[in-house]
């Protein structure tokens, strides 16, 4: 007996029929059997379907006489099923890699529920993906089973039949079946849903939910739409049936209302003459089963009125909307220009040469370089007053105790960027009044440069994708001073941003904690046994896929290859921290304690600190964590595509800072045999420090206050050619 049977119906769908079938043969978790239901296709479906079959023993192919619909179809395929587990796939739809495997996972951790409800995406035919925008309902669910009752919020999830796994044993005894028509999925999951003793959340994304260009069968006009009320009818017999579920009957009533009058405002269901039809008999039907003693507010008490009200309702509303578009445009014209002004106001003051302003990633928070410095300048120069650009209040409440700040794009912003002496910033900035004479902008950057940058960009279309060049370089025109960590990462910056600023041979001030192997907390907050070994894994972007997430590497089957005594610890891209990628299994083997997740954590030296070794592939990451002089492991299994597409400033292969591996496997045997940590590895990375860490002594921050912000030579210096010793531009070159 199979652990699952994914009953697949098809009809028109030989586009992505094969795509479907893939996703679900190729699973890690091969202990699965395939019904297919041809519904009649008149395309070549159940050709596709024969051939499937006739190469895989685990495809069984119904071919159905007659086109039966949707519903009727899966009802078809429920007889065939003898796996535990029932999985409705559309056909169009895919599952992800690893869905099954840690769908199995959860069911045995869960003791085998009645319904397990998983996570999906939408992906959209331009090659977008847009993670389910509720998936929090799934991480707030916890790792118990529970009822529909005793956490009502997983009702919340769009109630369609695919996002969830059915005990078959359990579907069985109740006698759970489609009915015809559209909205099928409605009377089968809100009685699934409210039946069910036991039910278990995986946050996960177990499925790409496929947005075609002309939408599914739902968006299309048609008077079949109002088979939606047939079917809420059988959602209330139900209920007649089962009177311990009375309970439910208020919301269900409110949710039969709300789901109408959805398809009602969708200008692309009813035909135009149809709708007054539809809402009159949505409101009878609303009056008829509404539950003695209900209150009904929100949208649906709309219902409670007539058409011509509902009209005059809906034509308010927008006119309403367009009426705060508008004022809301005006507003930002009026505030912009006081902004403006208010500016130009302050750009006729003094500067403030002890006012210095610091940024950083965007506004995010007290981060990287100009977080160093800030802590340095405190230390040195308490004289010098500093003031945080944050984006929002949210992130203000993040900074630190007694760090001022002012919220980017208000009033006080303007003043102080008009006024400050000195603006410290790792990322261009954006939304500054115009450089002022005698203003310094100190340019930090994020990190020694592997991939093409600025300038050097104008050759890799796909790379600059959402990237103003021009724009880039008028605001790099601003920066005085250039912080280089190596001649190497000078020259770079230098050819990438041809713009009249010096650059300062003062090291990454963020990487002074690393250079000292100063303290961290990473270990014992997270409970990180002493005697493990951490493996930091961190990977980066890719310019070649749409969103930058690809999984390199199968993190469940990299922490199991490691065994005891290690600890995975995994941190994605900044920019990947709230998409999908983290719901593509992440979140739930950091759940499980399978690996750590750091890609929240705020401070990246307190994780490198913690880590023993570590995995990346092209990330600037790396010569950061050079510092540490600890090993460090290149997986390069796409390198060529990636140099190809996105442009780098040398071989990383023929250059790199420790042993490359090309697999998985060969990442797993460099770890088994331990050569991650041999005298290859230690004199490959003693070369790459020379060069790409030339500066780094520990010492950046300080030497940034005092030659840059002080304008007092360094004591100590070690000078190297071409250098200012003295003077604002100290360790400089132009």
């Amino acid at each position: 007996m199979p652990r699952f049977s994914v009953i697949v119906p098809c009809y028109q769908v030989q586009a992505y029929l094969r795509e479907c079938l893939d996703s679900v043969l190729a699973q890690s978790c091969r202990d699965l059997e395939v019904i297919a239901v041809d519904d009649r296709s008149p395309d070549d479906c159940g050709a596709i379907l024969d051939e499937y079959a006739a190469r895989d023993p685990r495809v069984k192919v119904l071919h159905l006489p007659e086109n039966v619909g949707l519903g009727r179809a899966r009802n078809a395929g429920l007889p065939h099923a003898t796996g535990d587990y029932l999985f409705f796939l559309d056909s169009d739809d895919t599952l992800t890699p690893g869905a099954l495997a840690a769908i199995a996972d959860r069911l045995a951790e869960s003791g085998d529920p009645d319904v397990l409800v998983f996570d999906y995406a939408r992906t959209y035919w331009w090659g977008g993906t847009r993670r389910n925008a509720l998936a929090e309902v799934l991480a707030e669910a916890g790792p118990d089973t529970f009822t529909a009752a005793g956490y009502p919020r997983i009702l919340d999830l769009l109630m369609v039949v695919w996002n969830k796994v059915y005990r078959r044993e359990f579907v069985a005894a109740e006698g759970f079946t489609f009915p015809p028509g559209y909205y099928e999925d409605t009377p089968w999951t809100f009685p699934v849903m409210l039946s069910a003793g036991r039910i278990a959340a995986l946050d996960r994304i177990c499925l790409n939910y496929r947005q075609r260009r002309q939408g599914n069968i739902l968006s299309t006009t048609s008077r079949k739409h109002f088979d939606v009320h047939d079917q809420y009818l059988r959602v209330f017999a139900f209920l007649d049936e089962h009177p311990e579920l009375d309970s439910w009957r208020p919301y269900l009533h409110r949710k039969m209302g709300e789901h109408c009058l959805d398809i009602l405002a969708k200008p692309d269901r009813l035909p135009p003459a149809d709708k007054a039809e539809f809402f009159r008999r949505t409101a009878g039907l609303f009056r008829r089963l509404k539950p003695e003693g209900a209150r009904v507010e929100g949208e649906a008490a709309l219902l409670e009125g007539g058409w011509a009200g509902y009209r005059l309702r809906l034509q308010a509303g927008r006119a309403g909307r367009g009426a705060a578009r508008r004022a809301a445009a005006a507003r930002r014209v009026a505030a912009g220009r006081a902004r403006t002004g208010w500016a130009l106001l302050q750009a006729r003051r003094p500067l403030d040469p002890e006012l210095v302003v610091y940024s950083s990633s965007a506004h995010r928070g007290f981060l990287g370089d100009p977080a160093a410095v800030h802590r340095a300048a405190l230390r040195i120069a308490p004289r010098l007053r500093g003031v945080w650009v944050v984006r929002d209040a949210e992130t203000a409440a993040g900074l630190p105790p007694d760090v001022e700040h002012v919220i980017a794009g208000t009033r006080r912003c303007a003043e102080v960027t008009a006024r400050a002496g000195f603006l410290v910033n790792d990322v261009p900035w954006t939304g500054v009044p115009a450089k002022r004479p005698g203003g310094v902008h100190i340019h930090t950057h994020q990190g020694t440069p592997l991939k093409y940058l600025g300038a050097d960009l104008l050759d890799k279309p796909g790379a600059r994708l959402g990237v103003d060049v021009p724009q880039l370089l008028r605001r790099a025109d601003r920066w005085d001073h250039s912080l280089v960590a190596s001649r190497y990462s000078e020259l770079v910056y230098e050819r990438a941003y041809p713009c009249h600023f010096a650059s300062a041979r003062t090291g990454s001030p963020r990487n002074d904690v690393l250079v000292d192997g100063g303290p961290s907390d990473f270990r014992r907050r997270h409970g990180i046994p002493d005697d493990h070994t951490v493996v930091l894994y961190a990977p980066t972007l890719r310019d070649y896929r749409r969103g930058g997430h690809v999984d390199r590497i199968d993190v469940a089957r990299l922490a199991a290859d490691l065994g005891e005594g290690h600890t995975l610890v995994v941190r994605l891209h900044p920019a990947l921290a709230a998409g999908p990628a983290r719901g593509l299994g992440l979140t739930e083997l950091a759940r499980r304690g399978a690996v750590l997740d750091a890609t929240d954590e705020p401070d990246l030296p307190d994780v490198l600190l913690a880590a023993d070794v570590l995995i990346t592939d092209y990330s600037s990451v790396m010569f950061d964590y050079a510092n540490l002089d600890r090993p460090i492991v290149i997986h390069a299994d796409d390198w060529e595509v990636y140099r190809r597409t996105r442009g780098a400033y040398f071989d990383l292969t023929a250059e790199p800072p420790g042993h490359v591996t090309r697999s998985q496997r060969e990442l797993a045997g460099l770890f088994t045999s331990g050569r991650w940590r041999d005298e290859e590895s230690a004199r490959l990375r003693s070369r790459f420090r020379s060069r790409y860490c030339e500066f780094e002594d520990g010492r950046a921050a300080e030497r940034v206050v005092r030659t840059l912000l002080l304008d007092e030579p360094m004591p100590g210096a070690v000078r190297l050619p071409g250098q200012a010793t003295t003077g604002r531009g100290a360790l400089t070159s132009a």
